[in-house]
């Protein structure tokens, strides 16, 4: 991995919730210190993991700065401003520059069907505005907005443009980007493929489990660099197995629920997301919780 700000390890860090739905400042602020003493380089703020698209504008500005003020500096710091309103977006995206991010990243705007000249101009005007560099946000998993390869390639083309959060298991388009722009920062979002993507030469991830795991991404990235191909696929391995139950439970709901077996209460989920079903805490707690590591 290259040597610029944008690389390594990031949570897509987790919005804490208290059980009335208000945002859990001293979770989120033990959250984000257990994940720099456990190596990562930066978070990925009001992403998907955070639950983003269930608060209102003023609580991911909120959140947007707790974030900010709480790392002070340590770690490198990208907003996820984007949203379905481009007014949204653009407002989130002057704030995150006011809280000194680093970066800002946005989903391509989804529910309706827009023409790719008018996400190319939603890419644009959120660059304008927050005058910061722009991290292309591509889930077509979640947005249902599904882009061909010369499409990303034409989203990465601009200068304000700085990178990619690449959450697709389409690792040719991945490499193909990797290649055609090998000076801007391509970001894996599929933490089960962690392994694969750098490999491939993605710059860093950025990821869910990240929240409660990172060390063994970040020993992945430390083995490749290092040669050590056995021990990287060993714990891939483990992160499969991890993800594998939070896929049968419910991942953010899981994942929050592993947090607070390992000793770190991250709060609750928002509606509508549920809760979890004595079975499924079970196989957690026996299948996932003894691969990790505990909060002390």
């Amino acid at each position: 991995m290259n040597g610029n700000i944008f690389t390594g390890i990031f949570p897509a860090l987790f919005t804490a919730f208290n059980e009335d739905g208000s945002i859990n400042e001293n979770a989120i602020e033990a959250l984000i210190e257990m994940n720099l003493k456990r190596g990562v380089k930066g978070f990925y703020v009001c992403g998907s993991s955070g639950e983003t698209f269930l608060m209102t504008v003023e609580e991911r500005m909120l959140a947007l700065r707790l974030c900010s003020e709480i790392v002070g500096g340590r770690a490198t710091m990208i907003a996820q401003v984007g949203d379905t309103s481009e007014d949204k977006a653009l407002r989130l995206a002057s704030y995150a520059r006011l809280c000194g991010y680093d970066a800002v990243s946005a989903v391509t705007p989804f529910y309706y069907k827009f023409s790719f000249n008018s996400i190319i101009n939603y890419y644009r005007d959120i660059a304008v505005e927050s005058g910061l560099p722009l991290f292309v946000y591509h889930i077509p998993a979640l947005t249902g907005i599904s882009f061909t390869l010369d499409q990303v390639l034409e989203l990465m083309e601009p200068d304000y443009v700085a990178g990619i959060k690449y959450t697709c298991h389409d690792l040719y388009t991945l490499e193909r980007v990797r290649f055609a722009y090998p000076k801007k920062t391509t970001m894996l979002g599929v933490d089960e493929m962690l392994l694969s993507g750098l490999a491939l030469g993605a710059d860093g991830a950025i990821g869910t489990t990240y929240n409660f795991m990172p060390e063994k991404a970040v020993g992945i990235a430390d083995a490749l660099d290092y040669g050590n191909l056995a021990e990287a696929r060993r714990l891939q391995s483990e992160i499969n197995t991890v993800i594998s139950c939070l896929f049968k439970v419910g991942l953010i709901e899981g994942s929050k629920a592993l947090l607070r077996m390992m000793g770190l209460d991250a709060g609750y989920c928002r509606r509508p997301f549920g809760q979890i079903s004595e079975e499924g805490l079970n196989l957690l707690r026996e299948a996932a919780l003894p691969l990790l590591v505990p909060v002390r």
